[in-house]
């Protein structure tokens, strides 16, 4: 339950501070908090793992997001009047002009590297567990704490290619080299294929953590995107490693598509993976902060006004037809407030009609306000300010069916894709595909509209620009992004911050 994780997240920096502190002290301490007397209750190594999955809460909706959803094509920030310029850094990761000083790729750096650390300090702190005072499930602690480990590490490569390879809580990172991405590829397939089998099945006592079918979930996506990393396809190894999730029997589609995206979604019997969020204790969803327009906190009832930034491309908002129930999750049109009278902006005093076209960048007149559609595929949560409750949804079964539909195609087996994309699409109140649909070009799509914004956009599209030799991602698109002169912005600049702070750091080609 959500509560459990609540209790562990709100003791983690305590532990945090006795447990790196207790090896600095000469003399002997009492009451102190220490690796052989702490791990000993199923409350005190989660509420000790905590710590490790705190930089989670910056994924699902902060900086790798945004790295990951503005620099495709299914989310764009317009710069509207004064407001979401930024000294130019959303229109910079929208027309591809990436430069090694803009501030969120640092900040993203920054989020996984903290991730990263936190999983070292961990593994470090267990292993000074005396011998007579280990856990019984100490095995599966380590496990646990090296997949999570991975999956920063997969986030960390898939953005920026060469990465350090830290796995050493001693090692100062400032001063490690680069590993190739094929290198880290190798160690992430190994720390998978060796840990996610210990880890545990679907258990509700450790909601929030990565368990087996999360495991081999990162599992699948590795292997699905092998081709980018390394040069060499596991279209097998892909679909084989969904097909360990679907089977498994844990996880079924969600009736209603929308309710793994409720503010209470953690009754979801679909989402795997997911990053507990609460609007008082635990921030970071901010997906409805960003979207709706200042005025939408009448509509429901927020308790702040929301940015009115980010919105959907007007090519991207068109792929979901009129029948298609999920494109509910985008506010078009005429609104209105909460008692149902026509809603005014709180800035222009103009009615607020959303229009699904974004023609430009930039625009100061008033009209430009309204440009876009708005996402509420996050359900808004009345009273939430900044931050709201909804879980993050990091993976779910939906995409375990999308890859292995994908995978088969791609390695020349037709198999059950058919009926695992009808699945979907049937829930989704559209008619079933013929074997005549079942083609890459309508696979992208199809995932571009199952899973818009929950962050894997921009590595879908390079993953089929590299399989397919078309421009899915480096090619133009409105508004005013041009082709791009090649594929060096597969990958983002190593952040300048961090060239500065470690000189063994060697730029990407290119920037």
């Amino acid at each position: 339950m959500k509560q459990i994780y609540f209790a562990s997240a709100i003791i983690t920096a305590t532990i945090s501070i006795l447990l790196s502190s207790c090896t600095k002290l000469d003399s002997k301490v009492y009451n102190q908090v220490t690796p052989d007397n702490f791990f000993q209750t199923p409350q005190q190594v989660n509420a000790a793992l905590a710590q490790a999955y705190t930089p989670m809460t910056t994924i699902p909706m902060g900086n790798t997001f945004q790295l990951n959803s503005v620099s495709s094509d299914e989310l764009v920030i317009p710069t509207r009047g004064n407001d979401w310029y930024d000294g130019g850094m959303w229109q910079a990761l929208w027309l591809h002009n990436y430069r090694p000083d803009i501030k969120v790729l640092n900040d993203a750096w920054n989020d996984i590297s903290n991730g990263i650390g936190k999983c070292n300090f961990l593994l470090s702190t267990v292993n000074q567990i005396p011998e007579n005072n280990r856990p019984v499930n100490l095995d599966q602690i380590i496990a646990e704490i090296k997949v999570l480990r991975a999956y920063y590490y997969f986030v960390f490569t898939d953005l920026f290619g060469n990465v350090p390879l830290v796995t050493d809580y001693n090692v100062n990172p400032t001063t490690v080299k680069q590993r190739s991405r094929n290198e880290v590829y190798n160690f992430l397939e190994n720390e998978l294929t060796t840990n996610v089998p210990l880890l545990q099945d679907k258990a509700v006592a450790n909601y929030g953590h990565i368990n087996k079918w999360g495991g081999y979930m990162l599992l699948a996506k590795l292997y699905l995107n092998a081709q980018v990393y390394t040069g060499t396809p596991q279209w097998e190894k892909a679909a084989n490693t969904a097909d360990q999730v679907i089977k498994s029997g844990k996880y079924n589609l969600q009736a209603n598509f929308f309710d793994n995206f409720i503010v209470a979604n953690e009754g979801s019997v679909e989402n795997i993976f997911v990053v507990p969020f609460d609007f008082t204790f635990i921030g970071g969803n901010i997906m409805v902060r960003r979207s709706l327009n200042g005025s939408h906190m009448y509509t429901y009832n927020l308790g702040g006004q929301p940015n009115n930034g980010w919105c959907a491309p007007t090519a991207f908002y068109r792929t979901f037809s009129d029948n298609d129930i999920r494109k509910k999750m985008w506010l078009i049109g005429q609104q209105y407030n909460a008692s149902g009278a026509v809603l005014i902006d709180v800035a222009t005093k103009k009615p607020v009609i959303l229009s699904p076209y974004v023609n430009e960048l930039s625009n100061p007149a008033d009209t430009f306000k309204f440009a876009g559609a708005r996402s509420v595929k996050y359900a808004p949560q009345p009273g939430a300010g900044t931050n709201a409750s909804n879980d993050g949804v990091v993976y779910r079964l939906a995409d375990a069916y999308l890859i292995k539909a994908e995978a088969q195609i791609r390695n020349g087996q037709t198999g059950d894709a058919l009926m695992l994309i009808n699945a979907i699409r049937k829930r989704a109140g559209l008619n079933d595909w013929t074997a005549a649909d079942l083609t890459l070009p309508n696979i992208l799509a199809e995932r571009g509209r199952e899973l818009a914004w929950e962050g894997c956009r921009r590595n879908d599209l390079i993953r089929f620009e590299v399989a397919d030799q078309l421009p899915y991602f480096t090619g133009a698109r409105n508004p005013g992004k041009s082709k791009d002169p090649d594929n060096r912005t597969f990958i983002f600049p190593i952040p300048a911050n961090q060239m500065i702070s470690n000189k063994n750091l060697v730029q990407n080609p290119g920037y």
